[in-house]
């Protein structure tokens, strides 16, 4: 590729290294699901639609087409209802949430059409990933809008607890090497209840959720503060959830992994949490500024946007860094850009005096929205042609005739078998203590399915 041999040649770049492309012999996709939803009634709606698919389509495209059901609903918001208000047809929830229900089944979908056509590779868990990145930035502006929020600080917590919550899942991805979904997780509850909320919308308004609780549910309204609303109780909700189902659990599994290998559980925390939390506080104190335009001039989209493509740029280091093995990547040069205008600003509060028109605001939000999507644009061709390249694969494209040639034998990775033989083993406590049949399907449903081409795939449900 031109790119990569200019920036080798005239900057002795090289990205991504070898090193990184030969720690891909590695790769073994390890994932836990213990969500009851997916396992009595999702997965066997996953295994029926994935039969509508030709096996001519590449995975990583079945993705992309899943990602494109978003951006089109975004496109909607910003045509029928650029001010996040209650005003917008009716029909738009509703394609909010058949947008939504589509993104995820085609995000389900894509792996195991990699399993049946044999086109199993970490690129397709790094785009897959990758597109859900991005992802966190659409799904919280559809949320905004179906809920009537508005241009306002719930809008921007909504966006704030969302990419928060996505961060610290592949954070912990990358410790422990396994993606792990709990018993309730936000790609399948999570999702489920959004589009319950976007289909509300759809029949009763974005206004229903303005009511107070006094009025639409009376006996549930002395349980919070007077004036609350429904909308008021969804966003706190995913608040909450994100705490107690993310935050602490995927801190917890970060310190376990940590004392187990006799590492430095205090130095895995300050990688994983001093540049999210930099970021999130950066963009909450840009954003509420009281001399901002964001909220003002009704920009959150712009910035969700802008700020969501830095974010998918965060999360596809790490990404890229657990698949190859490489050391924490450091976000600095990612989050900067945020803390830097939040410093601008806030200068009035700072030095006392104003750097930043309201003008000159919005213009450098644009100027960071283009550079953040040709930065993403060129990172993420570089990493898909060095992958395709190492791995002798196309990325949208199924080769007619699979070239071995080209092909990586793909190692043993004990510390992934580790903690998938000790969640087998766990599986297996439970199934030899209990006495129903349930019990017993439960514990052989962990058996690892073995892909199209004989390796361990390592989807388990329990």
């Amino acid at each position: 590729m031109w790119l990569q041999r200019y920036l080798k040649n005239n900057f002795d770049i090289e990205f991504p290294t070898q090193e990184q492309l030969e720690n891909l012999r590695y790769y073994k996709y390890a994932a836990v699901d213990k969500s009851y939803v997916t396992k009595y009634i999702l997965s066997h709606y996953w295994n029926w639609a994935i039969t509508l698919f030709p096996m001519w389509i590449a995975p990583n495209l079945i993705t992309l087409i899943g990602l494109g059901f978003m951006v089109s609903n975004v496109l909607l918001v910003v045509y029928y209802v650029p001010d996040l208000g209650i005003d917008a047809p009716n029909w738009i929830y509703f394609s909010f949430a058949a947008g939504l229900w589509l993104y995820s089944t085609f995000d389900n979908v894509d792996g195991k059409q990699a399993r049946r056509t044999g086109t199993s590779s970490p690129l397709g868990e790094l785009f897959d990933h990758g597109c859900d990145a991005l992802n966190t930035a659409f799904v919280s502006i559809l949320q905004c809008a179906a809920l009537g929020l508005g241009h306002t600080q719930n809008s921007l917590i909504i966006f704030i607890t969302t990419v928060f919550g996505f961060y610290m899942s592949t954070a912990e991805e990358y410790y422990t090497k396994v993606l792990y979904l709990g018993v309730v997780n936000g790609p399948t509850e999570g999702i489920l209840l959004t589009c319950f909320a976007f289909i509300w919308s759809g029949f009763n308004g974005a206004a229903s959720w303005h009511v107070p609780l006094s009025k639409g549910i009376p006996f549930v309204a002395p349980l919070f503060p007077n004036g609350t609303t429904a909308a008021d109780v969804f966003v706190w909700a995913l608040v909450l959830s994100f705490v107690f189902t993310l935050l602490i659990p995927c801190l917890h599994s970060i310190y376990t992994v940590c004392r187990d290998k006799k590492q430095d559980w205090v130095e895995a925390y300050a990688n994983v949490l001093f540049p999210i939390i930099v970021f999130a506080l950066a963009e909450f104190c840009w954003v509420m500024s009281p001399t901002s335009a964001i909220l003002k001039g009704e920009h959150l989209c712009l910035f969700a946007l802008t700020v969501g493509m830095l974010f998918g740029l965060m999360a596809s280091n790490i990404i890229l860094a657990h698949l190859t093995r490489s050391p924490y990547p450091n976000l600095g040069f990612i989050v900067a850009p945020v803390v830097v205008m939040a410093i601008l600003v806030n200068s009035d509060l700072l030095i006392s005096i104003r750097i930043l028109s309201s003008n000159v605001e919005i213009g450098l939000l644009w100027a960071m929205f283009v550079v953040g999507f040709i930065s993403y644009g060129v990172w993420a061709t570089l990493v898909i042609d060095g992958f395709c390249r190492f791995l002798g694969i196309r990325c949208l494209v199924i080769r007619r005739q699979k070239q071995p040639e080209h092909r990586i034998d793909v190692e043993a990775d004990p510390e992934a078998d580790a903690l998938l033989d000790a969640e087998e083993a766990a599986a297996a406590a439970d199934v030899a203590g209990g006495s129903s049949s349930a019990s017993n399907s439960a514990g052989a449903s962990t058996r690892r399915p073995a892909d199209d081409d004989g390796r361990n795939s390592y989807s388990t449900f329990h």
